[in-house]
């Protein structure tokens, strides 16, 4: 797919036909992240971060699970300075 460069103001844009606005989710206003290197550019939708919640995270964690080998070392050492 070609789209033409075009004075827009002090500026120059592109515009994205509505199959690609269509197929990428996106309307009027979103803001895209640029990413340019060598002779590439590359438009990606800047969604936000997903805002966690640790109940959700928790409830995602198995319990019963064996603790790590490597936790464990951690968990049997004898304490060392004023920490116990």
């Amino acid at each position: 797919m070609e789209v033409k460069v075009q004075q827009w103001g002090n500026s120059a844009a592109i515009r994205l036909p509505a199959a690609v606005l269509k197929l990428m989710n996106l309307v009027s206003g979103d803001v895209l992240k640029l990413d340019v290197s060598a002779e590439v550019m590359t438009l990606k939708p800047a969604r936000a971060k997903p805002h966690y919640q640790l109940a959700d995270l928790m409830a995602q964690c198995d319990l019963s699970a064996p603790e790590p080998a490597e936790l464990a070392g951690w968990n049997s050492m004898p304490p060392v300075g004023r920490e116990a």
